[in-house]
């Protein structure tokens, strides 16, 4: 092995320990053991040696199936979210991708199901951008390992829409283009986001327009429960501005987004 790739073995698992020191819970400390298993590790190298992977930083969040961590890529910050294999729930991942059409081929065990997630959500991200919605850039998808463009500041992700004050300027803003976005995933993009709300809405602060993050569980439009998950997400979004007086009804909000 050459030295700039044990330089680089190095610095990742640098960064790993250094995520661990910073963490006093056990618990989430469990979940991160979890992250870096032997084949993850393997990626995350190969990565590194294709100079994919300049540096890798910090946990940025945690979630129910992945963690996400702060990397430096050759040109710009990254976002690496690893899809945790040995303590995901993957039964929960049937409803948005057993029935996708896009992934009709997937054998029914968890590893296979985690990779098809990894790759649609890159997918959708793609889908998404090329219609216009701001999201993450999408970089690669690797097995259980998603790249994509850091949404941030200084190593600080941009704070979520539930964490942000609106001034009452911003407030129809931000609703607009939220809805703006919504409609151009379903009619440009053939998707529905299927899982949104003020957690999965970053907003970039300085100029206060929202971010949609994890496209992981995101559907077509011939997705049998499409209409269901659309449903959903429009009344998630009512419900939060509905704080800030937003008082737009369910059905017509619906007719907006699905409009020519």
């Amino acid at each position: 092995m050459g030295m700039d790739q044990e330089k680089k073995i190095r610095r990742i698992d640098s960064a790993k320990d250094k995520s661990r020191a910073r963490e006093k819970d056990s618990e989430r400390l469990k979940v991160e053991e979890n992250v870096f298993d032997v084949s993850t590790l393997k990626i995350l190298y190969t990565l590194s040696n294709k100079g994919i992977i300049k540096a890798m930083g910090g946990s940025i969040s945690t979630g129910k199936e992945a963690n996400v961590f702060y990397a430096e890529g050759p040109e710009k910050e990254l976002a690496i979210k690893i899809y945790r294999i040995s303590s995901s729930t993957f039964k929960a991942m049937d409803t948005y991708i057993m029935k996708d059409p896009r992934f009709t081929n997937i054998r029914n065990n968890k590893r296979d199901i985690i990779f098809a997630w990894t790759r649609k959500e890159l997918q959708n991200l793609k889908r998404a951008k090329s219609a216009g919605v701001r999201v993450p850039e999408p970089v690669l998808a690797e097995k259980n390992i998603l790249i994509m463009e850091f949404m941030g500041e200084k190593e600080v992700p941009y704070p979520l829409l539930k964490n942000t004050p609106l001034e009452n300027d911003e407030v129809k803003l931000v609703y607009d283009t939220i809805v703006e976005y919504m409609h151009l995933l379903y009619k440009e993009a053939n998707l529905v986001h299927a899982d949104l709300s003020e957690y999965n809405i970053l907003i970039d602060p300085n100029n206060i327009t929202p971010i949609f993050i994890d496209m992981g569980q995101s559907v077509t439009l011939e997705h049998p429960n499409a209409r269901e998950f659309l449903y959903r997400d429009v009344k998630n979004i009512l419900r939060f501005f509905s704080r800030y007086g937003i008082k737009d009804k369910t059905e017509e909000l619906l007719k907006k987004i699905q409009a020519e």
